[in-house]
């Protein structure tokens, strides 16, 4: 089984973040990388269990829900996770967004 701590540990930084910052930041651009973050590591999950189909594309739930977004999308992901360097692209993008979200 692969060790996906790192990821769990990032997203929930990310996510404590979100949580704790004003509304203006995340109506400037916080919200939106959360969004497209989610959106993506859903992609990946999806890729990996049901390959060969055409992902479905998570919805904007609005601004408050996007901590618990990237939450679910990257649990998901995680159960998918083969190997430690999966692991580490996650964590990659985990940190790419959060800093391009400026949070």
């Amino acid at each position: 089984m692969v060790d996906t701590t790192p990821l769990t540990q990032a997203v929930d930084h990310f996510a404590d973040r979100l949580r704790a910052a004003p509304q203006s930041r995340l109506q400037r651009s916080a919200a939106a990388e959360a969004l497209a973050l989610a959106r993506e590591l859903s992609r990946r999950a999806q890729a990996v269990e049901e390959p060969g189909t055409e992902p479905r594309e998570m919805p904007d739930a609005g601004m408050f829900a996007v901590a618990d977004q990237i939450l679910v999308a990257a649990h998901d992901l995680a159960l998918v996770l083969r190997n430690d360097d999966e692991v580490g692209e996650a964590v990659r993008l985990v940190e790419e967004a959060r800093g391009r979200a400026g949070v």
